[in-house]
């Protein structure tokens, strides 16, 4: 009578290489070599039976057969998860690494101070934390490469959780000998007519920019004279800095250069800009305890701050 036997790894590998339809995507998400994922796919196979998987050019699909097993593994995985992370909650929250990610303002300048207070509290926890834009850490968080995100603007998709943290004033940043310095607000109109720095696309705070120029009945960022177009709010600070032009920006991106008398802030007469940060998760993963004690720890702060 022939047995059929598999191994968690090997339904882990399997799945991936269905989810991505990529042998080659699948080994880079199970740190493996496109040979190793193609050899165990095979034995895979071989201990079966049958074929799992369909190769169409660069595109890979399951069979009948794979459909069938892949709807299994992903429970018998999900049972597995589950049960490792009830036995590390059971024995107590030793250590671990939590993996988040942040969008530039959150990332550069709210939470690593807010990651040295939680390493403080819980010192044999590590964070590793990627920094990009808020779309980016989005798709990062829904594709299961990071734990957790706090991005500068609420998304919108479906499988995520999000939830709302630290609120965040936008300013419209001038250089200390610009005519404007002396200034406390300037028009929407005035605006239009000067160079203007803009973040890329996916970025919270082009997202937030392009809101409030509508609701004033701007053509959004179209009605501006861009100059340029830059990936952080330290590069757009040294661009205003250097007279490329004016921008946008948090005031917490600013607050040095403002201390130093560097940098100037000023208000867009009409538009009170302000947003919040969002903490986001992935709805089907299920949060580590490692990872609970961070998302408890960062609401716990925007409470704080409220209060």
């Amino acid at each position: 009578m022939l047995t059929i036997d598999f191994s968690f790894r090997e339904l882990e590998i399997f799945c991936k290489v269905v989810e991505l339809e990529s042998f080659s995507r699948a080994a880079e998400a199970v740190f493996l070599v496109q040979a190793s994922v193609s050899e165990r796919i095979a034995s895979l196979e071989k201990k079966i039976g049958t074929r799992l998987l369909d190769r169409l050019g660069r595109k890979v699909i399951p069979t009948a057969a794979g459909e069938l097993l892949h709807k299994h593994a992903t429970l018998l995985l999900e049972m597995k998860e589950t049960a490792q992370l009830e036995i590390e909650s059971f024995l107590g929250l030793k250590q671990g690494e939590i993996s988040m990610g942040g969008s530039t303002i959150p990332g550069e300048y709210i939470l690593p101070d807010l990651i040295g207070r939680f390493n403080k509290k819980y010192p044999h926890l590590s964070v590793k934390l990627t920094i990009a834009d808020s779309s980016e850490i989005e798709n990062r968080v829904l594709a299961g490469k990071l734990e957790i995100g706090v991005i500068g603007s609420k998304s919108p998709h479906a499988k995520l959780l999000c939830q709302k943290l630290w609120e965040d004033e936008l300013v419209l940043a001038v250089p200390v000998r610009h005519p404007w310095a002396r200034r406390k607000a300037v028009s929407p109109q005035e605006l239009r007519k000067t160079p203007f720095i803009l973040r890329e696309e996916g970025s919270g705070t082009l997202k937030i920019l392009e809101a409030y120029l509508r609701e004033s009945g701007e053509d959004g960022t179209n009605a501006l004279q861009v100059s340029a177009r830059f990936g952080s709010s330290t590069a757009v600070k040294e661009g205003i800095k250097s007279g490329l032009g004016l921008s946008i920006l948090s005031a917490r991106a600013i607050d040095t250069e403002l201390k130093a008398g560097i940098l100037k802030a000023l208000k867009v007469k009409g538009l009170s800009m302000s947003r919040h940060f969002f903490l986001i998760r992935n709805k089907l993963r299920i949060a580590s305890p490692a990872c609970q004690a961070m998302l408890e720890f960062l609401l716990t702060t925007a409470g704080e701050q409220k209060n």
